[in-house]
């Protein structure tokens, strides 16, 4: 663990909010989430990443993730990303997001893509105004795969994600959409493509790799 996560990270036995690895800080924003990936160690039971118990017994207010943030100095990023997703509490996120803008650190937000669908609007823009990159998971090549290995609650979730992918780069310069290897089925080449050609970045992860 780090000097700066030994000051600020409670006991693995509390909820952690707030965490650190490397030079990166880490918020932990909800526990809820759109997907039930099959993949995801949640799922399996785990809830920890590093020595970071990321489980959380109820949903964190905006002042106790800011007032756990701590000195930001030597902070490279602040990354919305814990086992749920942070876009299920956009407003939440946003006034954070704004916060962290503030005392002059970039934010990523790491999405799964469905903010869109899950809000009824375009969500992207508001997003633009207090996030500086945004990494979304895609995962599949086609829809068949991605129910396979995501299981989403929501219909028309893939169509949503690739939506969502497509338009990202209108609102954003940095957009990363990742893809896991080792998934059966996933054509990693042909997510490639799909990414690039909506103008994003392709970014490669390895199955059973967290944080």
């Amino acid at each position: 663990m780090t000097q700066s996560s030994q000051n600020i990270i409670p006991s693995v036995s509390d909820s952690t909010l707030v965490y650190d690895i490397e030079d990166k800080r880490y918020i932990n924003l909800t526990n809820a989430c759109t997907l039930r990936c099959t993949f995801c160690p949640k799922t399996q039971g785990c809830t920890q990443v590093h020595e970071f118990d990321l489980d959380l017994k109820k949903q964190p207010s905006t002042e106790s993730i800011i007032s756990q943030l701590g000195d930001l100095t030597h902070v490279k990023e602040v990354v919305f990303c814990g086992y749920g997703e942070s876009t299920l509490r956009l407003g939440p996120l946003l006034e954070i997001a704004a916060y962290v803008k503030w005392q002059g650190k970039p934010v990523r937000v790491n999405t799964d893509g469905l903010a869109n669908l899950v809000h009824g609007r375009n969500v992207l823009p508001e997003l633009a105004k207090a996030v500086d990159v945004l990494s979304i998971s895609l995962n599949a090549q086609n829809k068949s795969i991605y129910d396979l290995h995501c299981q989403p609650t929501k219909k028309g979730s893939y169509i949503a994600v690739l939506g969502f992918i497509k338009a990202a780069p209108k609102y954003f310069d940095r957009v990363e959409v990742s893809v896991i290897e080792g998934l059966e089925g996933v054509d990693v080449e042909a997510c490639r493509k799909i990414i690039e050609n909506a103008g994003a970045h392709f970014k490669r992860r390895v199955l059973d790799e967290v944080g």
